[in-house]
């Protein structure tokens, strides 16, 4: 109970309603599922990471006045989406897609997704067939798809529809066969296309004396979450690319348990999780959005909410004529009351909030003097509420220190104001 009182309270004096829940929930999940778009290649996850590590860095800029920094990073954040955009094209397309294709499928029958499991007969006839091109040393690329999309990834190719059979495998893969240096595409339960043309990798460092099959696998992988599968005919030997990741695998029996296991992601089988399975996965990247989601609630609404601040003011005054001079303030500050976003005070100096009273015409003697907003000077985008005194008195003499009658100064009248 005390716990669940200690939330409360702290929600109230961050005035967080449950219009406010639900706007970082649905902004987490957004990050999130972006996060995860760009976790698929490590340069789009680092530069992510940059963007990041430069927010931090202005915020601390502001904080502290490094103005040049400050006005740097002003201009780079006034291109930010743009420059997103241009940098993250891939996975932004990514990210639709992925939200596309959850709202379509989840409105048809599990039996009509493509991304169901394969029985293990058919897993042992595709690793079947593979090791035996293998050492037959007859080249081959197979792309199993996986939850992703990758139409748009595939150059040319046929129409098959076929059901799997090695066969129907071994016959595209010939080197005499019209598709045999394409790619075959498996889609769910089907051969879907064959004599596929991919896009190739740039990673030179996974290509060391690799042809073009095993460029154009890593380069598909790059993209989606497909599982390419590449037999090198100069080799005799197998290799997988997932996840931008070129890998080979010994014999037949791996390779089926690669493609178990690759299902098994993909589409596992329906168990009961518990809450502690769900938050442990991918749970770094959770609690990042998390992270981001309360951050950009806190700089965009929190800070955006208009409040009152009072701070104490000294009472300065401008160069007085002759040889006059102040001898006394009573008070010597006054309580001025600004209103405006919290954001506007959060980076704000209070040494820019400036009384100075004109007495340029005033005589010696005791002086009442009023204060309006007039004498006050203040950040823009603040607004005056009050100020506390609404005066001060001001004793004024010659430089020569003599003292003053205050009451003959006064004329005997007690000192009011306006």
């Amino acid at each position: 109970m005390d716990l669940l009182k200690q939330l409360i309270s702290l929600f109230n004096e961050l005035e967080i309603n449950f219009a406010d829940i639900a706007d970082i929930f649905v902004v987490t999940l957004v990050i999130y599922s972006f996060q995860v778009a760009v976790k698929r290649t490590r340069r789009s996850g680092m530069i992510f990471t940059g963007i990041v590590i430069l927010g931090v860095v202005y915020l601390a800029a502001r904080k502290f006045g490094l103005v040049l920094t400050v006005t740097l990073l002003q201009g780079f954040f006034a291109v930010i989406l743009l420059a997103l955009v241009v940098i993250f094209q891939e996975d932004l397309r990514y990210f639709f897609e992925r939200v596309g294709l959850w709202w379509v499928e989840r409105r048809l029958p599990s039996y009509k997704r493509k991304t169901g499991r394969l029985p293990r007969r058919e897993v042992e006839i595709i690793a079947r067939t593979l090791g035996d091109l293998a050492r037959a040393r007859i080249g081959a690329l197979v792309i199993v798809r996986g939850k992703d999309t990758i139409a748009r990834h595939l150059d040319g190719g046929e129409e098959v529809q076929g059901l799997i059979s090695e066969p129907l495998l071994k016959s595209i893969f010939d080197p005499h066969s019209l598709g045999h240096d394409g790619a075959v595409v498996i889609d769910g339960h089907v051969i879907d296309r064959l004599g596929c043309h991919l896009p190739l990798s740039k990673n030179l460092e996974q290509l060391p004396r690799s042809g073009t099959r095993h460029a154009a696998a890593l380069g598909l992988s790059e993209r989606s979450d497909a599982l390419c599968i590449v037999v090198s005919e100069e080799r005799g030997t197998i290799s997988i690319a997932r996840r931008g990741n070129l890998s080979p695998v010994a014999n037949s029996a791996d390779m089926a348990g690669v493609l178990e296991a690759f299902y098994e992601e993909i589409s596992p089988r329906q168990e009961r999780q518990t809450w502690l399975a769900f938050f442990q996965k991918n749970y770094r990247e959770k609690a990042v959005a998390l992270g981001l989601a309360v951050a950009l609630w806190v700089v965009v609404v929190f800070r955006a909410h208009v409040v009152q601040q009072t701070f104490d003011i000294p009472v300065g005054y401008s160069l007085l004529p002759g040889n006059m001079l102040v001898s006394r303030i009573d008070p010597p500050t006054v309580k001025v009351t600004l209103s405006g976003q919290r954001k506007a005070f959060d980076f704000m100096n209070p040494a820019k909030i400036k009384l100075t009273l004109e007495l340029w015409d005033t005589q010696k003697g005791r002086h009442p003097v009023s204060i309006t907003g007039n004498d006050l000077t203040y950040p823009t985008g603040l607004e005056l509420q009050d100020i506390e005194p609404r005066g001060v008195v001001l004793e004024i003499v010659d430089k020569s220190g003599r003292p003053t009658d205050h009451a003959a100064e006064t004329n005997g009248n007690p000192t009011t104001y306006e």
